[in-house]
């Protein structure tokens, strides 16, 4: 199976790598996975800062590499949030709950473009210690690591 996801992946958590795992599971060893990884100026969008584009490629890269994948796999910059999705050829697309209505976009404009719509694997989206989802926002704003453990800080009445 050809299979595709995407992201800015930034900084790479746990719900990422649950998401990238997944598609990976879904591609079967003689499969494809597209790994979208958004570009600098569409990720600056963000409310937070995001490494650049070359740092995130090494990341992921690395994180890929390090499951032993049998699938081939391929990274692919993206410029928007549908990327190559809405006139490739492929079979399904790995998405979290939060990114889930940008699955239903693709197949939607798919359809109007006369393609076959595509599976859309949902997975959920892994929660943090406080029982909060794990977000690349809350990792910035230091309130969690990026296995969803609290960070602590001292207070200044604790010191």
């Amino acid at each position: 199976m050809k299979i595709m996801v995407g992201g800015t992946f930034d900084p790479l958590h746990d719900g990422h790598r649950l998401l990238i795992r997944r598609a990976f599971e879904l591609a079967h060893p003689d499969g494809l996975v597209i790994i979208g990884l958004t570009s600098d100026s569409f990720a600056n969008r963000k409310s937070h800062p995001i490494h650049p584009y070359a740092d995130r490629y090494r990341d992921l890269t690395t994180y890929i590499t390090s499951l032993h994948p049998k699938a081939r796999w391929e990274i692919e910059e993206l410029h928007d949030q549908y990327g190559s999705t809405l006139d490739a050829d492929f079979d399904a697309l790995v998405v979290s709950e939060e990114t889930f209505p940008v699955g239903q976009s693709i197949n939607q404009k798919r359809r109007e473009r006369g393609k076959p719509c595509v599976e859309i694997h949902m997975i959920r989206c892994v929660l943090a210690e406080d029982g909060r989802w794990i977000s690349s926002t809350r990792i910035w704003r230091g309130e969690i690591d990026t296995h969803g453990r609290l960070i602590h800080r001292i207070s200044q009445k604790e010191e």
